[in-house]
């Protein structure tokens, strides 16, 4: 028997979305060129915004939540600790089954044409169709001592190919030049509507040589149940929706791009070369459903995902080395191009340090480390600032941060070309454009602070406060969710 909990069977995470009166269900015909939300006809169904955020604030995390068995009103803190979870507990081993509902149907070579496929054209200006957006590909080092999944971008290219990015330093970039040493193909399988702690963890910088599937099973606290491909021996997740069997390759390149990314913006005819992956087989469950995001300007799943899991791993690096960091995350209004770090302002001034040996020592870890690739501004914050509230940390970063003085800038780091000011801007498209910048006022590290906001819940008694509060919509004002 398969898991059929939602956090580790996707169909049942489908079916809790409904409970949760969070899913609209389309059963006509949607045409997949720009159209795309639900697809009945052809081999498949679409679930868009899988992990995207819900409009009230009570469960506005409520998707995410799902994906890691926490109640739909747990916080942002609360997903990044359950993500954390597993850092230093032993992994828990997948079972490794028979079948799965993954293997119900089967196409082979000649029996399929992606392009006549209703993958989603997602953006106008696309250079074409997006099959690949919420998927996990899935990779093993040549020696298999290392398996890993991770969430990369590909586009149809022809009949049995797609083509998509391979960038280093990801990790599916380490293990293809594994294998280019050795001049074989790579092994890979592509996994849509895996079980959702999986593409969780697949979203994440994890540590070089991490397995996700041990990983998953130490955070959820039970084994990942796992089948083995037909033409490889990857193994996939036994309730994924659909599988793509097949190789990336190691020579072959095909144009791909442009694509509607994550930080918001098409470049019409911005085409590349990238390693082209073979597809050989596709198995699928009865009725599977693909799942898509739509990426660029908020809000979806590179940013709910991407931002938040490498804000969370880097608040574990920070507070491993010893650096007063208690909280750390990329807000959205910054296309999670930043990170916010909640700085503890009595293990601050334990230290006895200064603006700029804290800027360096923060730069020198995040910067150089995995976690720190995506990301080119880190703002320290007092610990007065609620970091998961954008609107708290642009006051802070506004009021706070004197430009240049109060900032370290980082040009000998790698930079993440994906962001339109690296890849078509000024300086290198590779290397730097980083910088901290000190939120923190000069009080802060010797004393503490020496102000008070000057805003609701600070400037008034708290009996006028909740006298106000009670008589809010009596006085015609509109409730506020």
């Amino acid at each position: 028997m398969v898991s059929t909990h939602p956090h580790l069977n996707f169909r049942s995470f489908v079916e809790a979305l409904k409970a949760d009166n969070d899913l609209i269900e389309i059963n006509d015909p949607i045409d997949p060129n720009l159209e795309a939300a639900a697809i009945t006809h052809g081999l498949f169904r679409i679930l868009g915004a899988p992990a995207s955020l819900r409009a009230s604030s009570k469960d506005r995390y409520g998707r995410l939540a799902r994906h890691l068995a926490l109640p739909p009103t747990a916080s942002m803190r609360e997903i990044l600790d359950k993500m954390l979870s597993a850092a230093d507990t032993p992994p828990i081993e997948p079972r490794v089954l028979k079948t799965g509902p993954c293997k119900e149907n089967v196409k082979v070579d000649g029996e399929f044409d992606l392009t006549a496929l209703p993958a989603p054209m997602v953006h106008q200006h696309d250079g074409g169709k997006y099959i690949q957006t919420y998927g996990m590909h899935i990779v093993q080092s040549p020696d298999g001592s290392w398996t890993n999944w991770s969430i990369a971008r590909a586009m149809v290219s022809d009949r049995n190919h797609l083509t998509g990015l391979v960038i280093d330093p990801q990790h599916i970039w380490q293990i293809h030049q594994m294998w280019k040493k050795e001049g074989k193909d790579v092994p890979w399988a592509l996994a849509f509507g895996v079980p959702p702690a999986a593409i969780m963890a697949s979203s994440m910088p994890i540590p070089d040589g991490v397995t996700e599937a041990g990983y998953v099973g130490a955070m959820t606290g039970e084994a990942l149940e796992l089948v083995k491909c037909d033409t490889n021996k990857l193994l996939v997740p036994a309730s994924s929706e659909i599988v793509l069997e097949g190789t990336l390759s190691i020579s072959e390149l095909g144009d791909e791009g442009p694509f509607g990314e994550m930080h918001g913006y098409v470049f019409p005819g911005d085409t590349h070369l990238w390693p082209k992956y073979k597809v050989d087989r596709i198995t699928y469950r009865n009725d599977p459903i693909l799942p898509m995001s739509s990426c660029g300007r908020l809000t979806d799943e590179t940013h709910t995902m991407i931002g938040s899991l490498a804000a969370a791993e880097i608040r574990k690096i920070c507070q491993k080395v010893g650096l007063p960091v208690t909280d750390a995350f990329a807000p959205f209004e910054s296309q999670v191009t930043w990170v916010a770090l909640r700085i503890d302002g009595v293990k601050l001034r334990e230290m006895k340090t200064n603006s700029k040996e804290l800027c360096k020592k923060i730069g020198d870890v995040v910067f150089n480390h995995k976690a720190g690739y995506t990301i080119h501004r880190l703002v320290l914050c007092g610990d007065d600032i609620d970091v998961y509230n954008g609107k708290d940390v642009m006051w802070a970063f506004s009021t706070r941060c004197r430009p240049n003085l109060d900032e370290l800038f980082f040009e000998d780091v790698r930079g993440f070309p994906l962001i339109p000011y690296m890849g078509h801007g000024n300086g290198s498209p590779v290397m730097g454009g980083k910088v901290v910048s000190d939120a923190l006022m000069p009080k802060e590290y010797t004393t503490g602070r020496d102000w008070v906001p000057a805003d609701f819940e600070s400037s008034y008694p708290v009996e006028l406060k909740e006298k106000v509060k009670q008589r809010w919509t009596e006085m015609g004002f509109s409730k506020v969710d």
